[in-house]
């Protein structure tokens, strides 16, 4: 996990992938599901240790790709919850 921030009362977690070339898939083909995994239990983790278990949350997922040399930058919010994880 790369960022947790707080839009309003939500602690959102975010994951973060760069590409610069697709010769090993895109981004969002790096997000499996031991990864979904792995940052879900993170973010509870969070929540537990910083008594923020009543507060809603949400898992992003920012790529970033630089495939012509500009960056192009996807941001999927909601990418995934806890009960999808």
């Amino acid at each position: 996990m790369d960022i947790v921030a707080r839009e309003g009362e939500t602690i959102v977690f975010v994951e973060v992938k760069t590409r610069e070339g697709r010769a090993f898939g895109g981004g969002g083909e790096a997000i499996t599901g031991h990864k979904r995994r792995r940052i879900v239990r993170l973010g509870l983790d969070y929540l537990m240790r910083h008594h923020l278990t009543e507060c809603p949350c949400r898992f992003d997922v920012v790529l970033i790709e630089f495939d012509t040399g500009e960056p192009v930058i996807t941001i999927i919010s909601h990418a995934f919850d806890a009960g999808t994880a």
